[in-house]
């Protein structure tokens, strides 16, 4: 476990669970990359999407609901598997 990643789940352990958490993500304007993310989260999450002024890139807000601090960093996780992804 890296220290931010450790850091991060002593905020989310303070977390009372279960809880809607909101993940932000920033990805070019691609379709497949989209479709990645979404294969990470299960079908009851929200997406929101905006695009950037020039199109060039879009925001990615996912909401779902999860049961532990456990489970969210599982999800970074797996977002982290796809290429040129960041997490905000």
């Amino acid at each position: 476990m890296s220290e931010h990643t450790g850091k991060l789940k002593e905020l989310l352990d303070k977390e009372n669970y279960p809880l809607v958490y909101l993940f932000k993500f920033i990805i070019k304007n691609d379709h497949q990359k989209m479709v990645e993310i979404k294969l990470c989260f299960d079908e009851t999450a929200e997406f929101e999407t905006h695009h950037s002024k020039n199109g060039n890139y879009i925001s990615v807000n996912i909401k779902q609901m999860m049961l532990s601090s456990e489970d969210i960093l599982k999800r970074y996780e797996l977002v982290a598997r796809i290429k040129n992804v960041i997490p905000l």
